[in-house]
């Protein structure tokens, strides 16, 4: 019952944050090292991505793919917010710099979480 509740939690979080690259992308192309390649390219793969992986975590025969694909996500973005972090400030928003450190750990919890919510379910032998 709890793992239902934080699939859901997780994949409506992973699905409205998706939506939000394509809603406010300046602030998640603001976020982007400056050596990476293609930011406006790389913010809709990565909204795409999150949107896409927050419903495979519903779908029983995609979950595991899904929590795989946003584990990747998630360790893929990790550089953005550790830039974030350093800049001291994220464009459209009114974060701290202390938040945006804050998050930095806070991105393990997540992955902790997608991984115990996505993995796969055996039956039980008796």
């Amino acid at each position: 019952m709890i793992t239902r509740l934080f699939r859901w939690i997780l994949a409506v979080f992973f699905v409205l944050a998706g939506l939000n690259h394509f809603r406010m992308p300046s602030t998640y192309i603001g976020m982007m090292p400056l050596w990476l390649p293609w930011p406006g390219g790389l913010n809709a793969i990565s909204g795409a991505c999150e949107v896409l992986g927050g419903i495979g975590l519903l779908l029983p025969r995609l979950r595991v793919a899904a929590g795989w694909g946003l584990v990747a996500l998630l360790v893929a973005v990790f550089p953005a917010n550790v830039h974030v972090a350093l800049q001291g400030h994220m464009d459209g928003t009114s974060f701290s710099p202390t938040v945006l450190w804050l998050r930095l750990p806070f991105q393990a919890v997540f992955i902790a979480g997608v991984v115990w919510i996505s993995r796969p379910r055996h039956p039980r032998s008796g």
